[in-house]
């Protein structure tokens, strides 16, 4: 996957998490895990095109790293959702993979570059 594919890949991810928080139940839980949730699964996509624009190695480790906090973060308020029973498994399950994924890419892609 080149770094144009996966631009457009963490923006569809980005979509996708609003199209979840606004479907959140309007009560204090769906208000408070909806506000974390939207601000860190929206920032991947956006943290990502800074990656893409790192002036020098250094800069592109530090900025994956913010990254992979984001998706990391973003896993742990889907998992919340679901073991809270807010939204059903089913349909936080597949943006809870894709979360997973961009994590372990992010972080495959970290230790390629560090290596390097």
């Amino acid at each position: 996957m080149n770094k144009e594919e996966l631009k457009e890949r963490t923006k569809k991810f980005s979509l996708r998490i609003i199209r979840l928080v606004n479907s959140l139940p309007n009560n204090k839980a769906g208000y408070a895990i909806g506000n974390q949730l939207i601000r860190s699964g929206t920032s991947v996509g956006a943290n990502y095109r800074a990656v893409c624009r790192a002036k020098s190695k250094a800069d592109f480790i530090a900025k994956l790293g913010v990254v992979i906090e984001e998706a990391d973060e973003t896993v742990y308020w889907l998992e919340l959702i679901i073991e809270g029973g807010i939204l059903s498994k089913e349909l936080v399950m597949p943006l809870l993979q894709e979360a997973n994924e961009l994590t372990a890419i992010m972080v495959a892609s970290r230790k390629t570059i560090s290596n390097s």
